[in-house]
């Protein structure tokens, strides 16, 4: 590939079958990296998604794991450098929803749920990713995290909470890892077109239709899965030899909203 920026490198990111995650991984293979592909459930997703991939000329295989389970991450992990070799770039992409309650109305259970997933979970691959990504004189870890940070919104104390853990896991590997070359930056959107997306803009408004909304969004439109991918490429190419720590919020200067 004539633009293969990340040629020579491997990637894993999580929640990689569909929307955001998907996006990413296909970003990366096209710049040149070969990419671990992680899922939950869908198998069926992440099979095309690693297709995809392949169509590019670059490696890829799907690996089936929770990051809320160790035995699950760890054995993925391992497979990963197996397959591929050490990985150089690792997204931590994986997240679920919250209901959109009250915190009155919220169980204890649901925010240990998604602090699991978005917080605890990136922590876990985080550390078991480690050792392979100080293998390298670069290597780099994106947090995608949301603008839902910038206001903590009512009715969403579970979402709100995990990402403000993942974001402060971010923060402190950034400053722990410099020293071994890894530089740790996060990713922001907003309401993004996906199935979570999808499923929020119709719980909120009561579309059908996400681009019913794209007159109230900043360019006219919805953000997409490719305007995250290119946020998170520029992190970890050439192009970014310096900036890490930092976060990045995809929502049109702040003005992308749809309530």
């Amino acid at each position: 590939m004539a633009d293969a920026i990340l040629a020579g490198r491997v990637a894993l990111v999580t929640g990689a079958s569909r929307g955001i995650g998907r996006g990413i991984a296909l970003a990366l293979a096209k710049a040149g990296a070969d990419v671990a592909v992680n899922y939950t459930r869908d198998g069926e997703a992440a099979a095309e998604t690693v297709a995809a991939i392949r169509a590019l000329g670059r490696k890829a295989k799907a690996w089936q794991a929770s990051v809320a389970d160790e035995d699950a991450s760890a054995t993925m992990i391992a497979a990963i450098e197996a397959d591929f070799g050490p990985m150089s770039i690792l997204v931590n992409n994986a997240g679920i929803a919250s209901r959109g309650r009250t915190v009155a109305d919220t169980d204890a259970a649901e925010v240990e749920k998604l602090l699991a997933i978005h917080a605890v979970g990136a922590h876990r691959i985080s550390r078991l990713a480690l050792p392979q990504l100080r293998q390298h004189p670069r290597s780099d870890i994106i947090v995608i995290s949301s603008v839902a940070t910038l206001g903590h919104a009512a009715n969403g104390a579970p979402y709100n909470m995990a990402k403000a853990a993942g974001e402060a896991l971010a923060l402190t590997l950034a400053k722990e890892e410099m020293k071994h070359g890894v530089r740790v930056n996060i990713v922001a959107p907003s309401l993004t077109i996906s199935d979570m997306g999808e499923r929020l803009a119709r719980a909120i408004t009561g579309n059908d239709d996400i681009h019913q909304l794209d007159a109230k969004f900043p360019f006219g439109r919805v953000p997409t899965p490719d305007d995250v991918a290119a946020a998170v490429l520029w992190f970890v190419s050439d192009a970014n030899p310096y900036c890490s720590g930092q976060k990045l919020n995809i929502d049109g200067a702040g003005q992308a909203t749809f309530r």
